[in-house]
């Protein structure tokens, strides 16, 4: 399952002229694009998914829905998601199983 999760923007960048932001998800910190929402800003809390902040939020809807995320146990699934795939190196796991 793949689903948007809103976070807090806690820092943004340039990086070579794309708009990118690190953003706060209750604790995790990821990188994030910027490039669909030219206007947010530090402090303000986005809808990400798969990497793009897609939608600017309130904080009280994005503090609900954190929490219910935490609740059900889908925050730390839905972020370690994509820390699975970047991190992931078959070569690494088959040597470490020998």
């Amino acid at each position: 399952m793949c689903l948007a999760v809103p976070g807090k923007i806690v820092e943004i960048r340039n990086e070579r002229n794309t708009r990118m932001a690190t953003i706060d998800f209750d604790g995790i910190t990821k990188d994030i694009c910027l490039a669909y929402l030219p206007d947010i800003e530090v402090g303000d809390y986005a809808i990400v998914h798969v990497g793009f902040a897609i939608s600017q939020i309130d904080e009280a809807s994005a503090l609900e829905t954190l929490a219910m995320f935490r609740d059900l146990g889908i925050l730390e699934e839905e972020l370690a998601v994509e820390t699975a795939a970047v991190g992931s190196d078959p070569m690494v796991d088959e040597e470490a199983q020998s």
